[in-house]
């Protein structure tokens, strides 16, 4: 069951046959339909072919957009920390 809570993954070998579908002339809806694929999916991984080679997300975010992926991957981490330090001063502080 796909949705937004259970997205389907698709290997990239599978999308990068599919973008070669489409780049040889097989009309999109014919695609959409045999693979059940969105419109949205079959452009964004056409796309990020044309574009970068790669149809991965990170590999084609703009140095704008990544930097807010960063910056939340710095937090989560950041916050770890602290939380880790929180629970290990009690055990430094008997010693």
């Amino acid at each position: 069951m796909a949705g937004p809570k259970h997205p389907r993954h698709y290997e990239e070998s599978f999308k990068r046959q599919i973008v070669q579908l489409y780049e040889n002339g097989k009309p999109s809806r014919e695609i959409r339909a045999e693979y059940d694929i969105s419109h949205s999916t079959l452009r964004r991984w056409v796309q990020g072919i044309r574009d970068s080679g790669s149809t991965k997300a990170a590999d084609n975010r703009t140095p704008g957009r990544n930097e807010p992926v960063e910056l939340r991957k710095r937090n989560r981490q950041l916050e770890m920390e602290v939380d880790v330090s929180g629970r290990a001063a009690p055990v430094f502080a008997r010693k």
